[in-house]
């Protein structure tokens, strides 16, 4: 089960279109629109597994993601209205730099016919198209985009590993099993300005230690650049088998201010969202839950078309405490876009500042079928016999016991023997009933 996880994954994705770009550009407040889901089947297994003597065992885990039209909401040659996330994020990104350089920029860009809003479809947005910006910024700014070929948010998400995890076997330490001791060779990663906030902690987030305690759970998400902690929220159960529900605490993209142990991932804007920036090229790029939930109400109301809401948009894991199986899971994320007028580059018009929601996503799983039928049966069918048949075996104890008792005191009373004594004087109506027998007798003798 844990080399190749005998569980269906789905991955839907939201995307957000803007209704009104030309107006956006002249500073007005972007009206968005959720398109989908467009689902994905999601396959993982793990390569590259080698056992070490300090009970740890490395592996590389791929995950490929397959188009299922008949889940979806949509098609992937959908054409979909978002902002230019190359030009947008470049122009944030050299804002400080010299005027002459943005003016540069901002005729390549007119040059190239680069607009700050594009119209792609949701298979070019998610798996990549060739852009020329990406060589044009490189002449301008060498290195800016450390990369070549094809722009797509999910380019590397598809057919990819998700980086080299050593975990821990429990082979000595039950306790231990599945907690990872490293991430590409690292003990803590670099991304952030604390070490607190650069820790590696928990899982890897698809099994946790068995004998689980309602408090909290830990994982280290490559996607996010960080560990995360959920909070024990309720007890429950998935299709009978008993479970513990974990979900994110408010503070999980809380900024400094509202929660300072967050302070090593600033600089910080509202709560509610995390700079990735310092994992993603230095683009200015923020991850949030989804339609800003949780988040401060700032984000909501510079944009319209956002509806929050804990069903749809809370993500969850329903873990069996006696294993620390994940038995229903949902983890969702919002990619956003920090956009803003830059002087110098005509191209962002006058765009207001605001961290723009470009899409979110859920990854989803349950246990289902056979294994499910498996899982019910071991863990809570066999055991609530098991149960039963201790009450019915300790009942069955006590009959005996009681009849043992009642057979021991039986047999130990002392035998019945008739009466060896002289009669008792008759009574005053004896000496009648006596006298008439025998005068009935001497009747008989004459």
């Amino acid at each position: 089960m844990w080399k190749d996880i005998p569980v269906p994954f789905y991955m839907s994705v939201y995307f957000f279109e803007v209704l009104n770009p030309n107006q956006v550009l002249q500073g007005e407040k972007p009206v968005l629109y959720q398109r989908g889901p467009y689902v994905y089947r999601e396959f993982r297994y793990k390569t590259n597994i080698t056992f070490h003597d300090n009970d740890t065992v490395s592996f590389l885990e791929y995950r490929t993601l397959f188009f299922q039209p008949e889940l979806s909401n949509g098609r992937e040659d959908d054409y979909i209205v978002v902002p230019n996330i190359l030009m947008m994020g470049a122009a944030v990104m050299m804002e400080n730099l010299p005027t002459f350089v943005k003016i540069l920029l901002s005729g390549a860009l007119a040059g190239l016919k680069q607009e700050a809003f594009i119209n792609r479809t949701v298979g070019e947005i998610m798996w990549g198209y060739e852009d020329p910006l990406i060589d044009a910024i490189n002449a301008i700014v060498p290195g800016m985009i450390p990369f070549k070929g094809k722009f797509g948010l999910f380019v590397e998400f598809n057919n990819s590993n998700s980086g080299l995890f050593t975990v821990n076997t429990g082979m000595k330490n039950i306790s231990e099993v599945h907690m990872v001791d490293s991430w590409n060779g690292l003990k803590e990663v670099n991304y952030w300005r604390s070490h607190g906030c650069n820790m590696i902690n928990g899982t890897a987030g698809e099994m946790w230690p068995p004998f689980m305690s309602p408090t909290s759970l830990d994982f280290y998400s490559p996607d996010a650049c960080r560990s995360m902690r959920l909070v024990y929220e309720q007890s429950g159960k998935f299709q009978g088998v008993p479970t513990y529900r974990f979900v994110a605490p408010k503070t999980l993209f809380a900024n400094g201010t509202d929660y300072p142990p967050n302070e090593g991932f600033c600089p910080c804007m509202q709560s509610g969202i995390q700079n990735v920036s310092s994992c993603r090229l230095n683009a200015p790029m923020f991850i949030s839950h989804p339609h800003f939930y949780n988040a401060d109400p700032a984000l909501l109301d510079a944009v319209e078309g956002l509806h929050p809401n804990k069903d749809q948009h809370a993500l969850f894991l329903d873990v069996h405490p006696l294993t620390g199986i994940p038995m229903n899971c949902s983890i969702k994320l919002q990619l956003n876009l920090y956009i803003k007028q830059v002087s110098g580059i005509i191209q962002t018009g006058r765009i207001k500042p605001v961290v723009l929601p470009l899409l979110w996503f859920a990854e989803s799983g349950s246990i289902e079928g056979s294994v499910l039928k498996q899982f019910y049966t071991n863990l809570v069918l066999i055991p609530s016999l098991l149960d039963y048949l201790q009450y019915i075996c300790l009942g069955l104890s006590i009959l005996l016991i009681i009849s043992a008792v009642v057979l021991m005191a039986m047999s130990q009373r002392p035998p019945h023997h008739p009466s060896t004594q002289s009669k008792p004087p008759p009574s005053e109506t004896t000496p009648l009933l006596h006298d008439s027998a025998a005068l009935s007798q001497d009747d008989a003798e004459a």
